[in-house]
């Protein structure tokens, strides 16, 4: 394989020091800091989430205010959606997706930058409600008219702008994915050999570019309800409080996929490495998401069984629910079809790959109960409802990312994490999940409501909240033993290689970490998991035999002419994106008269230097 200098990419880039990170476009450097940026809000919302169990360990409790209480659940429920669990498909997405279909870069590599940026600039905003004026207290589902009145508060100001920021910036990373696979892919990748990981994120981008739309909409009423008297959720004035849970669920329902369905791509490129075959029913799996996809769009009013729809309405929706559980059936018995007859090791990643099986189908099956209408009544807004809920998206979502972190982190950094540290942070990260949310389960049913900041004596709810209380302290703990394993392992880890797992896709056929430019020549594609067939052959019996380097020969690759041209460096993304942000902090305060209205020039004046400088700067820098 040649090897590629600074030289051939038209300029030579800067990997080190803050302003290398500062103005990079490299989308496995922004895949880091999305990761990076998750795993810090990530702390964030776990001390949110064990201020909220301390205070329901026992009856009465007295840890915080009720005020403080509806404060801490709805940032952390935020947190966890928009700040973590979306955030850290980012970071996967960003970093495998060009290096598993042979690409260079993402199609636009200045708008991954700038998505980058918005996202962390709309959290912090979002964050910085806790200091400057008090943070949403809404819930996280900021239901109307509950947001739209006191508006002498800004809480829920922070919400509509905070959320309608990170949709922009979710919206233009879904742009450039699509973008991306459809465009970008290695000569022979053909729909149909495309990673399933990829599948999965050519599914969310596009559950994302239908969806954000409509919760933009009812973002920017609930806002113009607030500061300028409109009245679009306002029932005396003939306005609709129904019409915001439509359209929040319009856009909810389907998030919960952008949430799980990457995580489930990540499991699907676990298992065949571990089981040592290739995923079964490899087409099954690919459009079992692509139901899911489409069918997410149909089952939003299960949310709101309580709002009085009607029969009619009710008994259709409960359908839609059930008939979104048989693709998702699919995909679990094409994972268990995969690990059947294999060979099957259990290092770390295999580990968080079948615990996520065993979680996710636990909260798929109460999720099911949630299509039957008189049921999903009873359990409305109770603590089932939590527990479903975190099943999915804890039990399966954070497991399936944790172990694509596991798998990928050689190809990250060059060096495996530590196996000891592993299991002991899967064990107890297991314990302590079941630990925290089984027992809401029977809380629910019990008849706790959730959303509630204190309980009293003899509810017999004080064990089943004591235990949950225990798990949540446990899964903290889980995750110190992976923090420090990450530490530890990125300064003296074992060396992994290109190659450590014997895997089957394109990004373990380059260096780890890859280079800027991730492959030297661009690979010609002949298979599914192409890599693998570069690597084994078969016997008469069908059997995988190891190919020598002179049986497998130079795998097949592009003929290119001249040198790689890469894309430069640029800080202007940063600052589009600080420009927003202060215009986003700017309509916070509008109702503060001058001091609002002086913030938004200043952001006006920040986003225009910066779309100027992005217009006017060149494309690449140097000699071509």
């Amino acid at each position: 394989m040649a090897m590629t200098t600074t030289e051939d990419l038209g300029y030579t880039p800067s990997t080190k020091g803050l302003w290398s990170w500062i103005t990079t476009i490299d989308h496995k450097r922004i895949g880091i800091l999305y990761a990076v940026s998750a795993l810090v809000f990530f702390i964030v919302a776990g001390v949110e989430a064990l201020l909220i169990r301390m205070q329901l360990a026992t009856a009465n409790g007295t840890l915080v205010s009720a005020d403080a209480y509806n404060q801490l659940f709805t940032m952390h429920g935020l947190t966890m959606v928009f700040a973590v669990v979306m955030p850290i498909a980012a970071a996967f997405q960003n970093y495998f997706v060009p290096l598993m279909i042979g690409a260079r870069d993402v199609a636009f590599p200045r708008l991954n930058a700038f998505s980058y940026w918005l996202f962390l600039f709309s959290v912090v905003l979002l964050t910085s409600s806790f200091f400057l004026g008090g943070s949403p207290d809404g819930a996280w589902v900021g239901y109307a008219p509950l947001s739209t009145q006191i508006t002498e508060y800004v809480r829920m100001d922070y919400y509509s702008i905070g959320a309608q920021l990170l949709g922009y910036a979710s919206l233009g990373s879904s742009i450039n994915f699509v973008a991306t696979i459809f465009t970008m892919r290695a000569p022979g990748m053909t729909l149909m050999r495309m990673p399933i990981f990829v599948w999965m994120t050519v599914v969310t981008s596009f559950l994302l570019i239908f969806s954000l739309p409509v919760i933009g909409v009812g973002l920017w009423q609930i806002f113009f309800d607030r500061n300028f008297g409109a009245l679009f959720y306002e029932a005396q004035a003939a306005g609709d409080p129904l019409l915001w849970q439509h359209l929040f669920w319009i856009f909810g329902h389907p998030e919960v996929y952008v949430l799980i369905l990457p995580a489930m791509g990540i499991i699907s490129e676990v298992l065949p490495v571990f089981s040592r075959k290739p995923i079964f029913g490899y087409a099954f799996v690919v459009f079992s998401g692509i139901a899911i996809g489409f069918l997410g769009f149909g089952v939003w009013a299960h949310h709101m069984f309580t709002a009085g729809m009607g029969p009619v309405a009710e008994a259709g929706f409960g359908l839609a629910t059930m008939l979104i559980a048989i693709p998702t059936g699919v995909k679990i018995f094409n994972w268990i079809g995969t690990m059947w007859g294999g060979k099957l090791t259990f290092p770390t990643p295999m580990l968080f790959a079948i615990g996520f099986i065993a979680m996710f189908l636990i909260g798929g099956i109460s999720g099911v109960t949630h299509a039957v209408v008189p049921a999903n009544t009873q359990q409305h807004d109770s603590y089932y409802v939590v527990a479903h809920f975190h099943y999915v998206l804890f039990g399966g979502a954070v497991f399936g990312y944790v172990a694509g972190a596991y798998y990928w982190f050689p190809k990250w950094t060059g060096r495996l994490l530590n196996a000891t540290l592993g299991y002991w942070h899967f064990w107890l990260m297991f314990l302590g999940f079941n630990l925290t949310f089984a027992p809401q389960h029977i809380l629910g049913l019990d008849g706790m409501p959730r959303r509630t900041y204190r309980y009293a004596e003899g509810m017999g709810w004080d064990l089943w909240n004591l235990m949950s209380t225990v798990g949540a302290f446990l899964i903290a703990v889980s995750f110190l033993f992976f923090i420090w394993n990450v530490i530890v392992s990125y300064r003296n880890g074992k060396i992994a290689g290109n190659d450590p797992w014997d895997a089957r896709t394109l990004e373990w056929s380059t260096t780890s970490p890859p280079p800027v430019h991730n492959f030297d020549e661009i690979p010609i594609v002949h298979h599914q998991d192409d890599f693998w067939y570069q690597k084994y052959g078969e016997d008469e019996g069908g059997r995988a035999v190891r190919l020598t380097p002179e049986q497998a020969g130079k795998p097949d690759v592009v003929e290119e002419t001249g040198g790689i041209h890469m894309p430069s460096p640029s800080y202007y993304p940063l600052v589009s994106a600080a420009g927003v942000a202060v215009l986003g902090a700017g309509l916070v305060f509008i109702s503060s008269g001058v001091i609002g209205f002086a913030v938004l020039a200043a952001g006006a004046v920040v986003t225009l230097w910066g779309l100027v400088g992005w217009a006017a700067e060149p494309v690449t820098r140097g000699s071509h």
